[in-house]
């Protein structure tokens, strides 16, 4: 069974940023791509996921 991410996020760009969002709390920025066959992509500090909103997606792919 899957354990679902702490936090997901829908965005409209495939190449995101995660910093964890808790100011000094939270964690270096990375930057993140979204495989186009899964259509989500989780941040290795903080577990936050990121899913495309194809419908309204525009940038890299």
């Amino acid at each position: 069974m899957p354990i679902d991410a702490p936090e997901t996020q829908i965005v409209t760009t495939w190449k995101v940023a995660c910093d964890g969002g808790e100011g000094a709390l939270g964690h270096p920025r990375v930057w993140l791509t979204i495989p186009q066959d899964t259509g989500f992509v989780e941040c290795g500090y903080c577990d936050k996921r990121y899913v495309i909103d194809r419908d309204h997606a525009h940038g890299d792919h």
